[in-house]
């Protein structure tokens, strides 16, 4: 079932201490995300909270070492715990977190599922040059699934704000991908297209070739391309939405638009060489999109 709603959670004398914990996790990721969050009154933002605690948990079993046989296994479990989240008897710390956004805000099961299928996708194998169609299978999974929960959560669930969270979504995660390149082929992944290495004439599918080859370049500007048409019309359907809800979409746009243009800006010369907005600049950005 896709929209199943959670009774009302009577506050427990543990959820305050169940919040403290999960917003220091939160907190201690270092995340912009986490200051994005700010702008939301106190319980939707812990309702954020909790969502991205979910993400982390997920994540980190994609991202281990353990085998992969393990890492199957683990994300089987959280599907189970989602089934028990939505039958009202959650058992893990950040299941239990999430009783409470789910009933108020009415997230999606079939959102928490898809944000667990693309982190299997990541487990089961390391993603080398997928084609177009899976590479954005894959962002739709771990990133446009976390924009559609979000909404709910920033209180615009409209048809429109659910648009914003596709093409938002695709438009952080390709970002991301361009940032990460050099992160991503330690772990021995490597996220760019087939289609657009087969166009530049890179053959190769082993990261740290694909990472020293002239044409990487590219390759590179014409993700950034995709990524820029998925912000324009994540910002484009963003002016039907209620403006005071969408706040933190805003700023997060901004700055990972701005990341984008400082990416472009280096060329991928240097795929090793870390591009991070100094935290002036990320201030300036939430005043001007987050308060103005």
């Amino acid at each position: 079932m896709n929209d199943v709603t959670l009774a009302p959670v009577a506050e427990h004398p543990s959820d305050a201490a169940l919040r403290q914990t999960i917003r220091h996790r939160v907190e201690s990721a270092g995340t912009s995300f986490y200051w994005a969050m700010r702008l939301l009154p106190v319980d939707r933002r812990n309702g954020m909270y909790a969502v991205y605690a979910f993400c982390r948990e997920v994540d980190d079993i994609a991202d281990s070492e353990w085998p992969v046989a393990r890492k199957i296994a683990e994300l089987a479990g959280w599907r189970e715990e989602i089934d028990a989240l939505y039958a009202g008897h959650p058992l893990r710390l950040v299941a239990r977190a999430l009783s409470g956004p789910i009933s108020r805000y009415h997230l999606r099961r079939d959102d928490f599922l898809a944000i667990v299928d693309g982190m299997e996708m990541d487990a089961r194998e390391d993603i080398r040059a997928p084609d177009l169609a899976t590479l954005d299978l894959y962002c739709a999974r771990v990133a446009s699934a976390v924009g559609h929960l979000s909404v709910h959560v920033f209180g615009d669930p409209s048809a429109a704000a659910h648009r914003v969270a596709e093409s938002l979504g695709r438009a952080l995660q390709l970002t991301n991908i361009l940032r990460d390149l050099d992160e991503d082929a330690s772990r021995g992944r490597l996220y760019l297209p087939r289609e657009l290495l087969d166009r530049h004439g890179i053959r190769e599918t082993d990261p740290g070739t694909v990472l020293r080859h002239p044409a990487l370049p590219a390759v590179c500007r014409e993700v950034a391309a995709l990524a820029e048409q998925h912000f324009f019309e994540g910002m484009r359907m963003m002016e039907r939405c209620s403006r005071r809800a969408m706040r933190p979409a805003a700023v997060m746009a901004a700055v990972y638009r701005a990341t984008l243009a400082e990416l472009v800006r280096s060329d991928w010369r240097d795929p090793a060489a870390r591009i991070s907005l100094s935290s002036p600049f990320k201030l300036w950005l939430m005043f001007r999109h987050g308060l103005v």
